[in-house]
């Protein structure tokens, strides 16, 4: 806007006001007008002045207010990378447990066949133990009376030898 100076140059010379786009009365007006009117437009220049100042204010603000959210949004939009990283790596930690779990119940799995496999062949063994002491008890049956069959012929033997000892003894 102008100053109080240029103001009174511009009353002054109206010439320079048409020039400046300025509508300027062409009647010539007393001093004391022309001093109030650069007055009036003083006051109203430094209200425009005053008020574009209160805008610069209030822009500076917002841009501040602005800037500050931008810095802001770029914290959250950190955080929420940094949470995808965090999520990332529980989801491969879950899926290592779950891995792990299942390597565990094929392990478990394994083991439960092969004590399966582990109690069949006991009960095979102890079923052959059995058939082994039944086989002993009746080879122990048999050679029982194999010796009572072998005692009653050398008893007979003997009873044979006596008498034909006897019999000897009587020829004699």
């Amino acid at each position: 806007m102008f100053n109080s100076e240029q103001c009174e140059n511009l009353c002054h010379f109206p010439a320079a006001a048409a020039r400046m786009d300025i509508n300027m009365p062409t009647d010539q007006r007393p001093p004391e007008q022309d001093r109030r009117h650069a007055e009036d437009v003083r006051e109203k220049a430094e209200d425009s002045r005053q008020d574009a100042e209160q805008v610069r204010e209030i822009t500076e603000e917002h841009r501040v207010t602005a800037e500050s959210g931008r810095k802001e949004a770029e914290g959250f939009r950190r955080l929420a990378e940094e949470a995808r990283e965090i999520s990332d790596e529980h989801r491969e930690a879950l899926e290592a447990v779950r891995k792990e779990r299942e390597l565990l119940r094929e392990a478990g799995e394994t083991a439960r066949a092969a004590g399966e496999e582990a109690r069949a062949a006991a009960d095979a063994a102890r079923q052959a133990s059995v058939n082994a002491m039944h086989a002993t008890a009746d080879t122990m049956q048999a050679t029982l009376e194999h010796m009572k069959v072998v005692e009653e012929m050398r008893r007979t033997l003997r009873d044979l030898r006596d008498l034909s000892g006897l019999n000897k003894a009587d020829s004699n």
